[in-house]
């Protein structure tokens, strides 16, 4: 189930707080809920990916995206992501949630999320997404326009250009 109270409260939260450059490193405190474990009593995976939507909308609440959505009637998508799962986050442990907008390519935007656990980095993920207008991908260009961004995208970094050029070899649809 989709944490809807979650995403309330940090609605509320996100829109009293002072705007953040668009590649600044948004970081939410958060506490491992009894909703969020599976059977082995830690945060079950899919769970992680729904809290990083969460982190996701709260960075794009901060940076002006949420604005720029609604008023060119816009829509957010995720067109695929790699995750790194390396320890584990039981139940009532705090951790903090990091989401950082890295650039784009010709077609995607680039984001990459962690949680942390004091210094140990539980998961790690890197996400390409898309904003949608009338059933399609609207232009990069225009998206980073509409939010007052000027000029060319930062290079992305070496791993997420290689994810992205690895990605393209993929079979679609699945051959079964």
């Amino acid at each position: 189930m989709y944490p809807y109270l979650r995403f309330g409260s940090l609605v509320l939260r996100e829109r009293r707080l002072p705007p953040m450059g668009i590649y600044d490193t948004h970081k939410m405190q958060m506490t491992c809920l009894p909703v969020d474990i599976d059977g082995f009593l830690e945060m079950n995976n899919g769970r992680i990916l729904t809290l990083m939507d969460l982190g996701r909308f709260a960075l794009s609440i901060r940076i002006g995206l949420m604005d720029v959505l609604r008023q060119q009637r816009w829509g957010l998508v995720v067109a695929g992501s790699t995750v790194r799962y390396r320890a584990r986050i039981t139940t009532f442990q705090k951790f903090e949630m990091r989401t950082r907008f890295l650039g784009w390519d010709d077609k995607f935007f680039y984001l990459e999320q962690a949680m942390w656990r004091g210094e140990t980095c539980c998961n790690h993920a890197l996400l390409r997404t898309g904003v949608t207008a009338k059933g399609r991908l609207a232009p990069v260009a225009d998206v980073a326009k509409a939010l007052g961004v000027e000029g060319e995208s930062p290079a992305l970094p070496d791993w997420v250009q290689a994810w992205a050029e690895a990605d393209k070899t993929r079979v679609w649809p699945p051959a079964f």
